[in-house]
C-alpha cells in the first residue's frame, strides 16, 4: 500500500524518482524499492514523505483515504469535542452530590495513572542499568 501511494503521489506531481530521492535525501533506488513494495520505508523517512507530500503518515499507510492532513486532524479535533460535550451533558444530569463524588473519582483516576508511569519510568531505568 505504501509503495502504491508514494507511486501515485510522486506521479501527480510529475516528479521523476530520482527527483524525489533528491528532495529526501535517498537514492533512486530505495525510491524505486519502496514503489514496488520490496523495501519499507523507516518511520522517521515515512515522516519525512507524508510532509514532502503534505499527506498523513496513516495516508501512506492506507489507513485513511484523506490525503490532506489538516483536514485529517480537524476531523480528530471534532470528534473529541463531539465526546467531551456527550461527557459534560451525562455530567449535568447527576445531582451535585454525584458531580462532586465523580471530581472526587478523576482525582484518584489520575493519581493510580500517574503511578502507574512512575513504575513504568521505574522499570525503564532499571533496564538501562
Amino acid at each position: 500500500m505504501i509503495g502504491k501511494r508514494i507511486k501515485t503521489l510522486r506521479n501527480e506531481r510529475n516528479l521523476l524518482q530520482k527527483d524525489l530521492a533528491e528532495q529526501l535525501n535517498l537514492s533512486q533506488q530505495t525510491i524505486s524499492l519502496y514503489e514496488s513494495e520490496k523495501r519499507q520505508p523507516d518511520y522517521q523517512i515515512l515522516q519525512s514523505i507524508a510532509d514532502f507530500f503534505n499527506v498523513s503518515v496513516d495516508y501512506l499507510l492506507g489507513r485513511t483515504d484523506i490525503k490532506d492532513s489538516s483536514i485529517l486532524s480537524v476531523k480528530e479535533d471534532e470528534t473529541k469535542f463531539d465526546i467531551h460535550n456527550e461527557i459534560a451533558d451525562e455530567i449535568e444530569k447527576l445531582s451535585p452530590e454525584s458531580q462532586e463524588e465523580l471530581k472526587k473519582l478523576i482525582e484518584l483516576y489520575k493519581i493510580r495513572d500517574m503511578q502507574k508511569r512512575n513504575i513504568e519510568l521505574s522499570d525503564e531505568l532499571t533496564t538501562l542499568d
